[in-house]
């Protein structure tokens, strides 16, 4: 049977498989990772991994710890976590980067722990970096995490693959940044919701590495759980590199050799040419010309010259982050900004993706270059990205910037403004005080969007999916719940709006506090208006955003039953069934409360329904309607009736004792 590369990835990588299975998409599986990648959050992993009655790390060469979000933050408390972890990673001889070192996705790359072909996650929304390199990258979650260091697996159903081919060949002052963007911006109505994508074409061969890595690492913005490209000469001529790098460096045991490279090369996964897919989509890369996302939107994106005829002005320019922040970033802003000045109402904040790369930026120029500017160095870290450290913005501040996010509040004050753009074009609002390109940018706005939308298409498969099979109620899972309705109205909310980054890497938080602070950066005026027992209902692809599990337990901390929406991101469907709280998905109901209260302006609202969930029947009964849902299968249901996956490893790990 053909196969994705998706697919014979998570073949390769699958275990228990009866002889003869070949994996497709939609398979339940029990997969072993190559590795794991945690960073700051490897904190509030290893008391999960505790709780599981685990005490050695099943594989202390599948986990990675990189210490990269919070590196600002010198408080006792944090410089203490810090500590905590680097004697986690002693005693149990896993591979730990300090604070300093870079964003653990760079890291991961750059230390030689992503090869083609392999299975790689983080317990980082932002681990479809690792798909630039040939490798399914996908987010999983701290509980996830905490199980695969006590086992070394994890489960993880394939989802439907969706095929982007990429032709043509991109324009003079066009990067990566910009592909990713315009993709995010034309196929924005949820195309590609939960899906894995495999970047094909003969446009996808002539990116850079670089450009391969940006693309990968916002497809998580796009929706999608990954976003690989198939290894090929470019790939393993950078694989070479390191490996070169790592033998002047003198490692002992390099993870990576020329002899090692071979044998990838030698059996480097491809799709095959039969294979199906959910859908593809086509984009002509010659059709992409400089868009800018926002403001606080991913998805909402305006050509250059229509902002540049806008005159928005700026107060902060920022070129960080994992998406980012490598040396052909730092390249093209310093060519932008050389021999002139920032402007004088504008801050620049600089902090490469890795103390390699700023090193490098340092050895060819462009480092001094942009502090030459007036440009403000950061230590390599998420920093002002996730809204930590120096730089964030203030009150009514706009700001540009060259990172993957741009919701509401997310880099400093919720009345901010955030627009995502390349750094070429963030080098140059820097220098104007106001959204603009390295030049005033030339053509009718209206044109190129119409040119760049002329470039896309979309063809959907005539598979249909397999309707649900009757499921039987296990022991100790409801019936039924009933509540009263409260509808939260926005779709694409995301984790920064459910639980704010000030309190994500607080991990002595309890879960009274925890449930107190359930949706304040979303709408300051949820808590007042939640009650206890309450089923919260949400819009489209709910719970979008990082991987930050509080975002769903928050919600079951604050007494809020459950959650019905129209469709949520996959990775806060596993945090909420990881962590035995339930979600269903109900379009209808929710098409319904738009409608009935369409008058309502508010972001969120009482409303007068009351509804009654019953599993038995896959139905939720509301007045005088019923709405069918999907039913929860067994997977599902014995999460909910353990309490979580942590019980499920503890009884897994007593068993094998």
């Amino acid at each position: 049977m053909p196969q994705t590369l998706i697919e014979k990835i998570a073949q390769r990588y699958a275990l228990d498989l009866a002889d003869g299975h070949v994996v497709q998409a939609g398979d339940f599986l029990t997969m072993k990772p190559a590795h794991v990648m945690t960073h700051d959050n490897t904190a509030a992993v290893i008391p999960k991994f505790e709780s599981m009655g685990a005490t050695k790390v099943n594989d202390p060469g599948q986990p990675v710890f990189a210490l990269d979000h919070d590196i600002q933050n010198t408080t006792p408390q944090n410089l203490a976590k810090y500590v905590k972890i680097e004697s986690f990673a002693k005693k149990q001889g896993v591979a730990f980067y300090p604070a300093g070192r870079g964003i653990g996705h760079q890291v991961m790359v750059e230390e030689g722990f992503v090869f083609p072909g392999t299975y790689v996650v983080g317990s980082d929304s932002h681990s479809n970096l690792y798909g630039a390199m040939g490798a399914l990258g996908t987010p999983v979650v701290r509980t996830d995490a905490a199980a695969i260091w006590a086992t070394g697996k994890t489960w993880w159903q394939v989802p439907d693959i969706v095929r982007v081919n990429l032709t043509g060949k991109l324009g003079s002052g066009v990067s990566g940044k910009d592909v990713i963007i315009a993709l995010c911006g034309v196929f924005n109505n949820d195309e590609v919701l939960n899906c894995c994508l495999e970047f094909t074409g003969p446009g996808a061969a002539l990116l850079s590495i670089e450009e391969r890595l940006t693309i990968s690492n916002m497809t998580t913005e796009w929706g999608a759980l990954a976003g690989v490209f198939a290894a090929d000469a470019a790939t393993y001529a950078y694989l070479r590199l390191r490996a070169e790098h790592f033998k002047q460096r003198g490692d002992a045991r390099p993870r990576l050799t020329e002899e090692i490279i071979e044998r990838l090369e030698a059996d480097s996964p491809h799709a095959d040419a039969e294979a199906s897919y959910a859908k593809e989509l086509n984009l002509d890369l010659s059709a992409v010309t400089p868009f800018v996302a926002g403001p606080n939107e991913v998805k909402t994106i305006t050509s250059l010259p229509e902002l540049e005829a806008k005159d928005v002005t700026i107060h902060k320019a920022f070129l960080m982050s994992c998406v980012n922040a490598r040396l052909g970033d730092f390249e093209s802003a310093a060519e932008v900004v050389q021999g002139k000045k920032i402007h004088s109402g504008v801050k620049m904040y600089i902090a490469a993706a890795s103390s390699e790369v700023e090193q490098q930026a340092k050895q060819a120029g462009h480092w001094q270059s942009l502090l030459d500017a007036g440009a403000i160095e950061l230590p390599p870290g998420c920093g002002a990205c996730i809204g930590l450290g120096e730089g964030v913005l203030e009150d009514a501040e706009v700001g540009i910037s060259a990172t993957n996010r741009n919701f509401t509040g997310r880099m400093g004050a919720r009345s901010s403004q955030v627009y995502l753009a390349s750094p070429a074009v963030v080098a140059a609002s820097a220098l104007a005080g106001r959204i603009a390109g390295p030049q005033r940018s030339a053509g009718d706005a209206s044109s190129q969007r119409a040119t760049l939308e002329a470039g896309t298409s979309t063809r959907v498969s005539d598979r249909r999916p397999a309707a649900p099979g009757e499921v039987s109620i296990l022991p100790g899972f409801p019936m039924a719940i009933e509540g009263d309705l409260l509808f939260v109205t926005k779709d694409n909310l995301n984790t920064d709006g459910i639980y704010g980054k000030e309190f994500t890497y607080k991990d002595d938080l309890s879960p009274d506090e925890m449930g107190s602070k359930a949706m304040l950066n979303y709408d300051p005026k949820f808590q007042s208006l939640a009650r206890d027992g309450d089923i919260l209902v949400g819009g489209y692809n709910f719970g979008s955003g990082s991987s930050r599990e509080q975002a769903a337990t928050a919600l079951k901390y604050r007494g809020i039953a459950m959650i019905i929406a129209g469709s949520y991101s996959q990775t806060y469907k596993r945090n909420a069934f990881n962590n035995g709280y339930v979600l269903i998905e109900c379009p209808d109901l929710v098409d319904d409360l738009r409608r009935e209260l369409s008058g309502h302006d508010a972001a969120t609202i009482r409303t007068d329904w009351h509804a009654r969930v019953a599993f038995a029947a896959s139905q939720i009964e509301c007045g005088k309607k019923v709405y069918l849902f999907s039913p929860l299968g067994e997977v599902a249901q014995e999460l909910i009736v353990k309490g979580g996956f942590e019980t499920l490893i503890r009884e897994q790990l007593s068993r094998n004792s």
